[in-house]
């Protein structure tokens, strides 16, 4: 079964950084509620939950899929993008090491979770303004023991590769094409955002459900065309943070 590891939410989120927005006030106890309809939305779809407790000092740490990459083999602990983030790690590692082996990459390199996307034995990984080249080179070398392979995707316009696209599986990914280089995707269908949704393209893949945000309903009717089944739920707040949907949780095997 799939499992994912949640952080509630940091009383100080309000302090967020921001790179690709402007600060609004983030409404705290509409936060914590939005996790936890986040979390239920994925119980409900079958995936077993696993909480870490907030990080009182660090506000992005609710966006735990930066902290670790993770694969049916290892999980990789990288060295995050910004100084700022970087001790939210310790606590991930702590509680990946009941799952899986771990490896940390080189404390030379940066890389963040959000900037990877895998698809079977594949992972992109996007070249941001928080994952270096070298981040990513390390990162192939780790998975290349391991039977994986790693292609770079060049990220312009947004924090993560994972803001810009997202994978539906049947060989799909939606995808911002002006915020990623997509050319590095042409292996795959892409479905591109309405241009009046263009946040969209960060989506949950659970099995074969799709889960959207709930503002989005131009792609949510997009994608129901294609035949994909689609689920919603808001996180408006931590859209403030610059955050997404995939930012919440990482989704790992429990084998």
């Amino acid at each position: 079964m799939l499992a994912a590891i949640t952080r509630a939410v940091s009383p100080c989120i309000g302090d967020c950084q921001l790179t690709f927005i402007s600060r609004e006030a983030i409404d705290f106890s509409k936060a914590v509620r939005q996790l936890q309809a986040y979390e239920a939305c994925l119980s409900r779809l079958g995936v077993k939950l696993v909480s870490l407790p907030p990080e009182a000092r660090l506000p992005d740490a609710v966006f735990v899929e930066d902290t670790a990459v993770v694969v049916d083999e290892i999980a990789l602990i990288p060295r995050m993008g910004l100084e700022k983030r970087q001790s939210e790690t310790r606590s991930s590692a702590a509680l990946l090491s009941r799952f899986r082996p771990l490896t940390f990459l080189n404390r030379q390199t940066t890389l963040e979770g959000g900037d990877v996307m895998r698809i079977d034995r594949t992972l992109y990984a996007g070249a941001s303004g928080r994952t270096n080249r070298d981040g990513i080179a390390e990162l192939a070398k780790v998975l290349a023991r391991y039977d994986y392979q790693v292609r770079s995707v060049a990220v312009n316009k947004c924090l993560h590769l994972k803001t810009g696209c997202s994978y539906l599986g049947r060989g799909t990914i939606l995808a911002n094409r002006g915020w990623i280089d997509a050319e590095a995707l042409n292996d795959f269908e892409i479905i591109d955002v309405p241009p009046t949704e263009p946040w969209a393209a960060n989506v949950l893949l659970i099995d074969d459900v799709v889960v959207l945000p709930t503002y989005f309903p131009e792609t949510r009717a997009l994608l129901e065309a294609r035949g994909f089944r689609v689920c919603t739920t808001d996180i408006s707040e931590f859209q403030k943070a610059e955050g997404g949907l995939t930012c919440l949780s990482i989704i790992f095997k429990d084998v």
